[in-house]
């Protein structure tokens, strides 16, 4: 349960309710209140948007790669979906969710899906935090008063705040596969466990380390605070919300025709694992659901990007959930390969409830898996592709898929393209002052455009020879090139002439009217005139 890629990862109170409730600090109750915004800014977009079709024409290949991997792994079932935007526009299933009465694998099939679960913890506690109820950098002693006997191991170690649980970074000890056993134990073994004194591998905010027993004290928050069991605030404010009618806490609660069941394999045979009953371990790996319900979650994410103006209907703000999907205490991975095994290094962390990377063809994936006794689960969002995959199996600690095979297929044969980011009014505008600009001189355009420290930076004489001498060589201005921004206000693009080709790049001030206060001019000849 190491948070590794294309590993399955990972694999929680009620009772007390204690009014701590916060009031809302300013700055909390400026972020509520109405803001000027933008009537120019520009969200990315798909260009030549055909990702649902050529995402369908793989259809065949992943079903095959998936029955492979089932019968390569022995695993009895496979459930998996891949959904783009608010669709889920692909579902693969394979074999038996019930051996003795051999029930087949379907979208509906509800499987355990263990630390996946993290997330939805994660997700109420921002809740919470958005409506002023606590705050991140409370420690957790406001909340679990039975935490205040605790022995750090440093006089100067950080105390234990929120953050710290939901980051992982509170200094507990990795604590799998123990922590999985106690997926159904009663809340007063954990208020015994942080009474007791819990011990810690590292000092707190120091650096990450997976622990189940974090968002178990997430769940027992939850419910302090709200007032109501975690799974009941849960269920009400995030499930029902997001239309997950068949996801579950417990068990007993599934349709018997859907429920999955969970398998080792040992001695050359398959041997049913045990279900465990919901309990104070809930919050780190409880939730049970299937890949239709679960789509709807993955969707919820995925909408979150980009940011832009208009509606804000999910259950957290978008710009929560991309709180979530900031990662802390990153990591870099020097030796790490790509889909096609070269090297290519990832930048790494967890964030809330997630874990977060960038490798280097920049993309940039969200993800966690879950594992517990019987059962294996997976699933990937690619944000600035609006993309998501997830994957259940029930089969103990066990990947649900080659996603490195489907990945691939993603990234190479349907050849997935990000959004790309529209140029803004004011760098059209600037463009094409700047090529104005540089064939005339003109002391009125200069004094519209350019910065006050445009000609401190450089003379104009300096300016005026350096482009007059590129502009010689370069010969006539045959065509301009669309501009391709970097942001709002930072863009390049080329001028084609007679013997090559020009580059410019420009940045433009903060001020109300950008000005430009950077240009950089280069020239490139014709490969005969190298």
């Amino acid at each position: 349960m190491n948070i590794k890629k294309n590993l399955p990862i990972y694999s929680i109170i009620l009772l007390i309710f204690i009014s701590c409730n916060s009031r809302p600090t300013a700055e909390q109750k400026a972020d509520r209140e109405i803001r000027s915004v933008s009537g120019s800014y520009k969200p990315p977009i798909f260009i030549n948007d055909n990702r649902i079709e050529k995402i369908k024409e793989i259809a065949p290949v992943i079903q095959k790669l998936i029955e492979e991997h089932a019968i390569e792994n022995n695993i009895p079932g496979i459930a998996s979906g891949i959904v783009v935007g608010d669709k889920l526009i692909l579902e693969s299933t394979t074999g038996l969710i019930n051996l003795e009465k051999k029930l087949p694998a379907t979208t509906q099939s509800c499987f355990r899906i263990a630390s996946m679960t993290k997330s939805f913890t994660a997700m109420a506690i921002m809740k919470l935090r958005d409506e002023g109820k606590l705050f991140l950098h409370d420690p957790v002693t406001k909340y679990i008063p039975e935490m205040s006997g605790m022995e750090y191991l440093t006089s100067d170690a950080n105390v234990i705040n929120i953050e710290n649980l939901l980051t992982m970074t509170a200094g507990f000890p990795e604590d799998n596969p123990w922590g999985d056993r106690q997926l159904d134990e009663p809340d007063q073994m954990l208020i015994n466990l942080v009474t007791e004194g819990i011990s810690l591998s590292n000092p707190s905010s120091y650096q990450f380390e997976y622990s189940n027993t974090g968002y178990a004290l997430l769940g027992n928050i939850i419910s302090r605070v709200s007032g109501e069991p975690y799974q009941e605030y849960i269920r009400q404010n995030i499930l029902q919300p997001l239309g997950m009618y068949n996801t579950y806490w417990e068990y007993d609660s599934v349709p018997a025709d859907q429920l999955v069941l969970g398998y080792r394999w040992e001695d050359g045979q398959w041997k049913l694992e045990p279900m465990l009953h919901d309990g104070s371990f809930g919050a780190m790996g409880g939730l049970i659901t299937s890949i239709e319900d679960f789509s709807k979650y993955v969707s919820f994410h995925l909408s979150a990007w980009p940011q832009r103006s208009g509606a804000d209907n999910g259950p957290i703000k978008r710009s929560t959930l991309r709180e979530m999907h900031t990662p802390q205490f990153s990591r870099l991975y020097a030796n790490a390969n790509d889909f096609n095994g070269n090297p290519c290094a990832i930048i790494s962390g967890y964030g809330y409830g997630l874990s977060i990377a960038t490798d280097c063809n920049d993309i940039k994936w969200i993800s966690h898996g879950g594992a517990l006794p019987g059962f294996g689960s997976s699933y990937f969002l690619f944000p600035h592709y609006g993309v998501g995959l997830m994957a259940f199996c029930n089969l103990t600690y066990t990947s649900p898929w080659p996603f490195t095979e489907i990945e691939k297929l993603l990234f190479e044969t349907v050849d997935l393209q990000p959004r790309q980011l529209p140029v803004s009014d004011i760098l059209v505008e600037r463009q094409g002052q700047v090529v104005q600009l540089i064939q005339s001189w003109d002391t009125d355009l200069e004094a519209q455009i350019l910065a006050e420290n445009f000609y401190l930076d450089k003379s104009r004489e300096d300016r005026m020879n350096e482009v007059k001498e590129i502009l010689d060589n370069a010969g006539t201005i045959q065509s301009v090139n669309k501009i391709t921004p970097y942001n709002q206000l930072r863009g390049s693009f080329k001028l084609q002439t007679e013997n090559g080709a020009i580059t410019i790049f420009f940045t433009l001030t903060p001020e109300k009217i950008p000005k430009v206060q950077y240009l950089d001019i280069s020239y490139y000849p014709n490969e005969a005139e190298k």
